[in-house]
């Protein structure tokens, strides 16, 4: 996924991985997007967010209210002020 001056928010308790903070502005050229979440954004437990070079299966990931998978996933290209939004599916019980 392609992040550029976008908005990012985290939802379903996946806010805990990032500082305890919901919304996020970010401004990232690309192919840094991915580096930039992981290294900046995401402050604990990256096992819980990332597998490999994308999320974790359980993380539902929107592109402007619309299913990544619909947009290409990881070849998706965002433009300036698209939103990205994660949420998670998996709860601890």
């Amino acid at each position: 996924m392609i992040l550029t001056d976008k908005e990012e928010e985290s939802w379903g308790g996946l806010e805990l991985l990032f500082g305890s903070v919901k919304i996020h502005e970010v401004d990232v050229p690309p192919p840094e997007g991915e580096t930039k979440i992981r290294n900046n954004l995401l402050k604990e437990r990256p096992e819980m967010f990332l597998k490999e070079k994308s999320v974790r299966p359980g993380v539902l990931v929107l592109i402007n209210d619309c299913d990544w998978e619909l947009c290409g996933m990881t070849e998706a290209v965002l433009e300036e002020k698209d939103s990205v939004v994660f949420i998670s599916t998996l709860h601890g019980g």
